[in-house]
């Protein structure tokens, strides 16, 4: 059997980093993954480049069912903190908008500074490791593995949601906080493109690859920033922001002007050129393909702008303005990049991570109900609550 301070469940970003702070106290620890590459979502994020946290991150970009869960954590290892450990390790980065810190050069930069992280303090990293059971002793746990049994005081769960199942993602986590008597919250994909009905798709998959700045909104939030039209559906970074906050059933009211007037901008146009087609004037602001598709989409006639009276022109500058779609349904867990819900946060203790009813048990990162907004605050999350959960371990 192999005795270690502390076993970590999961060499993803959170598992990683809280192996290397426990190390740094002097603890022994193992990272145990039941895959054969580990970092796969590092690597993969931000489009191979690693969007590694958001200089805004603050708890007010995070979901929870308890919003005030996060402060803590976020307060004590800020986006500060990482940066400067990224700085030291001299990898380039820039922002790319809104806050948003990628590497220059590729994300496996930031998975080769965890591991080197975690060398520093000899915490070993086990791959292909199939856990069989988990035993709670007097003195903290046993696990029984495909590669041997392993004792430890503290086991930290780092094992993720269920987004992105191809990169190994499963409900693991989930199930460990239901044998110790946890509650988990329902979950369901977050930051997950929208699929459309078929009447809306039959149209909209014509458009497939033209993407419009819009203001998306649902249940009292809106996200100001690309949409993107995909041969499935909607997608770009205002519909993945806002499909955290939509639930089934409910309809998402799009600004496809929303810096501007476009009444005012179609009055102007009609004063100064009143024989130019409504099409000619709204391709000023949108794209032709996607003026000629969404007109008769939207029931709008297309004739000179002097042949339009009253409150015409308003009410298709309404049509833009606020355009109501009621999404199928989403892309799932396959393209998500997060997962909602998870291990209640009301089990757990925000100063430590630490599960309150059961001594030496942690969860950190995806795994529990605090989920962030697109943009780096959820690996802003897994450092916070890594860091925290690595001082008590």
């Amino acid at each position: 059997m192999i005795k270690q301070d502390v076993i970590v469940i999961g060499a993803g970003a959170a598992g990683l980093f809280c192996a290397a702070q426990a190390g740094q106290r002097g603890r022994s620890v193992t990272v145990l993954d039941h895959a054969k590459r580990i970092g796969g979502k590092i690597l993969m994020s931000g489009g191979g480049r690693c969007n590694f946290t958001n200089m805004y991150a603050s708890h007010e970009n995070f979901l929870s069912d308890n919003p005030h869960f996060c402060k803590s954590a976020l307060s004590r290892y800020t986006q500060w903190d990482f940066i400067g450990l990224v700085a030291e390790y001299g990898i380039a980065y820039h922002e790319k908008t809104l806050g948003q810190l990628f590497c220059d050069d590729s994300a496996k930069d930031i998975l080769n500074m965890l591991l080197k992280e975690c060398e520093k303090v000899n915490a070993k990293i086990t791959t292909q490791c199939e856990i069989l059971s988990i035993d709670k002793t007097s003195e903290g746990f046993i696990l029984t593995t495909s590669k041997g049994q392993y004792q430890c005081e503290s086991l930290v769960v780092a094992s993720g949601g269920l987004s992105m199942p191809k990169l190994g993602a499963s409900p693991y986590g989930y199930k460990i906080a239901e044998q110790f008597g946890l509650k988990v919250k329902p979950t369901r994909a977050g930051l997950v493109p929208f699929t459309l009905h078929e009447q809306d798709k039959n149209v909209l998959a014509e458009l497939s690859g033209i993407s419009l700045d819009a203001r998306a909104s649902c249940n009292n939030t809106s996200f100001n920033e690309n949409i993107l039209f995909t041969h499935r559906g909607l997608s770009g970074p205002a519909v993945l922001q806002i499909s955290s906050f939509w639930h089934p059933g409910q309809a998402v009211e799009f600004d496809l002007y929303p810096n501007g007037d476009l009444h005012r901008e179609l009055l102007a146009a009609q004063q100064s050129s009143p024989d130019s087609q409504l099409a000619t004037a709204l391709a000023k602001f949108y794209p032709k393909r996607y003026v000629q598709m969404v007109l008769p989409y939207l029931h709008i006639d297309n004739k000179p702008l002097k042949q339009y009276q009253g409150k015409q022109l308003e009410k298709i500058a309404e049509a833009f303005h606020q355009w109501q779609l009621k999404p199928n349904g989403t892309e799932g867990y396959r393209t998500a990049e997060v997962t909602l819900g998870g291990v209640d946060t009301d089990e757990l203790s925000s100063k430590t991570m630490m599960a309150k009813n059961v001594e030496g048990l942690f969860f950190i990162g995806e795994v529990m109900d605090v989920t962030g907004w697109l943009g780096g605050y959820n690996f802003q999350w897994a450092w916070s609550s890594a860091w925290v959960a690595g001082q008590y371990v």
